[in-house]
């Protein structure tokens, strides 16, 4: 058996307008990429036009990669910080003051490696309230990222990582427990 690749090149895995989409959006982006970095309201909005559901206060700097904006759900005061890539063929929620920091990677889209045709799949990605995604860490496909939890810089998350517990290493592995200090009363 071999795989079939005239048959993956001949694939189409959207629809007309989410091509129509696509290109649309590759026109937007220099809006987004070149508008001076404190102008998060600027980007919030274009996310919004374009199908995005982006809450108050969420910081997306201009060289972030959103590649399917319709596809995102980032909740209040969240944030996805310089030249990370959300690969979002499917859907990809951040939750409520999560960060997503510089060059992390949140990849939301592969294909059926059993299928000679390799299909694509748009798998989910889910990243809790508060959680932590570290410079150059790589979320996978179809992973629920707990509230709280943090993916250590450079770690690669294939699984789920339970709330509250800090991962690290590639493949992401368990260290410790996240535990937050009380905020000293003034």
């Amino acid at each position: 058996m071999s795989l079939d690749i005239e048959a993956t090149r001949a694939a189409r895995p959207y629809t007309r307008r989410e091509y129509l989409g696509r290109v649309l959006w590759a026109l937007a982006t220099p809006l987004f990429r070149f508008s001076p970095r404190p102008m998060f309201g600027w980007r919030r909005f274009l996310l919004r036009c374009f199908g995005a559901q982006v809450g108050a206060a969420v910081h997306v700097y201009p060289s972030a990669r959103i590649v399917i904006p319709w596809n995102l759900r980032i909740d209040a005061g969240a944030s996805i910080g310089e030249h990370a890539l959300v690969y979002n063929l499917g859907q990809v929620h951040i939750g409520a003051r999560a960060t997503v920091s510089h060059l992390a990677h949140l990849c939301a889209g592969t294909h059926d490696h059993r299928d000679p045709t390799l299909p694509l799949l748009r798998t989910p990605i889910t990243i809790g309230a508060d959680a932590w995604i570290c410079a150059q860490a790589l979320v996978g496909p179809n992973v629920v990222v707990g509230d709280g939890a943090v993916v250590g810089a450079g770690a690669v998350a294939m699984q789920d990582v339970p709330a509250w517990t800090i991962v690290a290493g590639n493949p992401a592995v368990a260290v410790k427990r996240r535990e937050l200090r009380e905020t000293p009363t003034r």
